[in-house]
């Protein structure tokens, strides 16, 4: 059950990651300030739209369980308060990467690179609610189990990204061209896209008549929205947590030069790629924990949860292999300069190392949210990156306290303790909660 979930998902998400290795790729054999700037605005951005998007990935475990207890029109009233969280969401996002250029100075970013970050992140900031409204949609469907649309719209996007990109970038049929800038521009157009393709299947599905997303409409209401908030904003910050730790890495090694984060961004760009195979099987967990929750089969959610760890895990001994073994290789797609691509692959080999802990942990995350789990979870994923992780690399990394300062590899150092520790702890909440959701139904 979890592969018929789950591998639609894994599409959807590496269709939906490639878009970004496609505008890394492409960027990348412009120049390296066209791709720094990338970096540096996927660093600025990426933040923003996951920690929003965290909070409307909500939808999924709370449609799952009123299914799961056989309450459909309760679902279509999560879909339609959603639409009013993501809308304030989607006006949050606009505005803030518009106004994202104070950070960039305070960094110390060389005013060409920052001047080509923010005419990208203001081409994407465009596409930024279309793209928020459509993860309601998506996450509506997914608590459904409906995961096949949501894999089609993820091809769909991924293949009108590649013509636009090529377009914006390289300025054909009549457009100037805009290098990393296009990007933006090409990406924001394929949110829109992806936003009426979600927004007509949930027009014409007939899966959906009974739950009626798109009935009588409700009002916004308070106590709904305290709950939607309750349940979704740990999930948010603690996606933000984990994402930012990546991207504050991009924006402080930003003053060390172009090669720099150039290579930095290559290594995230593949990892977060691999990343999408656990990530997968990770919302399937929320799926099927979450309607086996709502109807009470806590044993079942049980050895479902650790059926998808144990799977994750498989799919970190595959990614672990190859980027050890390619590292070198991986790289060179990214960029023709050598001075780069030695670096990446420096860091790529560290990457590898942490694709064991880091499925661990997404897995693990993905069960707790099944059970409506969020609040601890977001503290312990604070404890192990920011309080550990983050500080362990920068010191590693930009200090000469415990040797000479190592730079980008000693970040990279950093991110595999904290994923390590995040993994166990996670591993252990989950280990808790299942067991006292199992011990809950032994008779008194």
């Amino acid at each position: 059950m979890l592969l018929q979930l789950g591998t639609p998902i894994m599409v959807a998400q590496l269709s939906q990651t490639a878009m970004g290795f496609v505008d890394t790729l492409m960027a990348g054999h412009v120049s390296a300030r066209d791709l720094a700037a990338v970096a540096l605005g996927n660093g600025i951005w990426l933040p923003v739209f996951l920690a929003l998007s965290g909070v409307l990935m909500a939808t999924t475990p709370m449609t799952a369980q009123h299914l799961g207890a056989g309450n459909r029109r309760a679902a279509g009233a999560v879909f339609q308060q959603g639409f009013w969280v993501a809308l304030l969401a989607g006006s949050l996002a606009f505005v803030s990467v518009r106004n994202c250029g104070w950070l960039l100075e305070q960094l110390n970013v060389a005013p060409e690179l920052a001047t080509l970050t923010q005419a990208y992140l203001r081409a994407i900031s465009w596409g930024l609610p279309a793209i928020l409204l459509y993860q309601l949609i998506r996450s509506f469907c997914e608590g459904f189990g409906l995961t096949r649309v949501v894999m089609k719209i993820g091809v769909l996007g991924l293949l009108c990204n590649i013509p636009l990109n090529y377009i914006f970038i390289y300025g054909k049929l009549g457009l100037p061209a805009m290098g990393g800038v296009g990007c933006g521009w090409a990406t924001s157009i394929v949110m829109c896209i992806m936003l009426l393709a979600g927004g007509f299947y949930i027009w014409r599905s007939p899966a959906f008549t009974e739950a009626a997303p798109l009935g009588q409409w409700q009002r916004p209401s308070l106590q709904a929205t305290r709950q939607f908030l309750q349940l979704g904003f740990p999930i948010g910050v603690s996606l933000l947590i984990e994402v930012s730790m990546f991207s504050l890495i991009a924006l402080l090694l930003a003053p060390r030069g172009d090669i720099t984060v150039a290579a930095h961004q290559i290594t995230m760009s593949f990892t977060g790629l691999t990343f999408m195979l656990p990530l997968s099987i990770a919302l399937a967990i929320t799926i099927r924990v979450g309607h086996l929750t709502g109807a009470k089969d806590y044993p079942l959610a049980r050895r479902s949860a650790f059926t998808g760890v144990l799977l994750a895990l498989g799919c970190a001994l595959l990614s672990c292999s190859f980027m050890l073994i390619f590292a070198h290789n991986i790289a060179s797609l990214y960029s023709p300069n050598p001075v780069v691509i030695t670096l990446a692959a420096q860091l790529l080999t560290i990457a590898a190392f942490f694709q064991f802990s880091d499925s661990i942990q997404v897995a693990a995350a993905g069960a707790l949210r099944g059970y409506k789990d969020t609040s601890i979870p977001l503290l312990l994923v604070f404890v192990a990156y920011w309080l550990i992780g983050m500080p362990a690399g920068y010191v590693l990394g930009l200090t000469d306290w415990l040797g000479p300062a190592q730079g980008a590899h000693g970040f990279w150092y950093g991110l595999v303790l904290g994923l390590s520790l995040g993994a166990f702890l996670l591993g252990t909440r989950l280990l808790r909660m299942t067991r006292r959701y199992t011990a809950s139904l032994a008779p008194a």
